[in-house]
């Protein structure tokens, strides 16, 4: 199948794109650049740069490239950022969004998986959550994704398109060439990983008296390579549908740390820091559905793998993709 994927020069996106190409699928990236990496993308991909805020520029594209299907990962998805500039977040993560639809319906093509996010469901009353737990975002991040999900909704309707919207939890770990480096990091994990490399002081722990055991945060490591998974297995899916992607397995910012040590055997100094607005003191997913209808499985999600693996691309790239 050839398959356009938004955002394919970024983290998800380009270890989804190895994985793609690897499986037998034909890949056309699709990126602006801003927060992904050229080098980021496989050789074996055809590259576009673009922005999805170019209208003609994307209708020319897809029209040109005709794709089977959409993987749909570029968007700004940082909460606290969101709560400083939430226009911007509508801006990309809807009206981009509608922009992408319309190509996608001017050239035929009717298969997106999006990438959706566990923040569209705020602050759950139940864990793990399942695809039944009401959606209340608490933050503009949240919030557009969901909008983009209701929007979708109606293109289904209206134009015969497929989605499947993959709610994600957090993404993490790497493949053997592909990890985790933002411009700018706020992520958990790299950011302990780098502060083990010797490139930063100490890990920030935001909030320490969160309702939760040890007062931090908890959170659904997923493996990015079983990510990548499940976005292969929806490609065959001809009905709409919604799913968690996440272990049902949480872990405090405290308890990942700890394993970082064991991992990299550093000490990790951490420091605490007041809790970021937007935040939810823990999120944790139910995938049964995804099992039971995709037969999908997290082969490689368990948090020591994850560390090793990630542990592992952060030591071959010390700079990240700026080697």
């Amino acid at each position: 199948m050839k398959v356009l994927v938004t955002g394919g020069a970024g983290y998800i996106g380009s270890v989804c794109g190895e994985e793609l190409i690897r499986a037998g699928h034909e890949v056309v990236v699709w990126d602006n650049l801003s927060e992904g990496h050229r080098s980021a993308v496989p050789p074996q991909a055809v590259f576009l740069q673009g922005d999805l805020a170019d209208r003609d520029l994307l209708q020319r594209a897809v029209l040109e490239h005709r794709p089977e299907a959409v993987i749909h990962f570029a968007g700004k998805a940082l909460v606290p950022e969101s709560m400083r500039d939430p226009s911007s977040y509508y801006r990309v993560n809807v009206m981009g969004g509608i922009n992408l639809l319309d190509a996608m319906v001017s050239s035929g093509c009717r298969k997106i998986i999006f990438s959706s996010t566990c923040a569209t469901y705020g602050l759950p009353e139940k864990m793990p959550m399942d695809e039944q737990t009401p959606q209340k975002p608490i933050n503009p991040y949240g919030h557009s994704k969901l909008v983009f999900e209701q929007v979708l909704a109606w293109y289904a309707q209206i134009h015969g398109i497929v989605p499947t919207c993959l709610r994600y939890f957090n993404a993490s770990g790497a493949s053997a060439e592909r990890g985790e480096h933002h411009r700018v990091e706020t992520h958990l994990i790299p950011n302990v990983l780098l502060t083990a490399l010797g490139q930063r002081k100490e890990v920030e722990v935001f909030g320490e008296n969160h309702a939760t055991p040890d007062g931090t945060c908890i959170r659904d490591y997923i493996h990015v390579k079983d990510l990548a998974s499940a976005h292969i297995l929806a490609l065959a899916r001809e009905k709409p549908g919604h799913f968690n992607v996440g272990t049902g397995n949480g872990y405090s910012v405290k308890q990942v740390i700890e394993v970082a040590r064991k991992v990299t055997k550093k000490e990790i100094p951490m420091r605490g820091q007041p809790a970021r607005a937007g935040d939810p003191p823990a999120l944790v997913a139910s995938s049964h559905k995804l099992q039971r209808e995709l037969g999908w499985k997290p082969n490689h999600s368990g948090l020591e793998e994850i560390l090793t693996n990630a542990w592992d691309w952060h030591r071959a790239h010390p700079n990240g993709y700026a080697d």
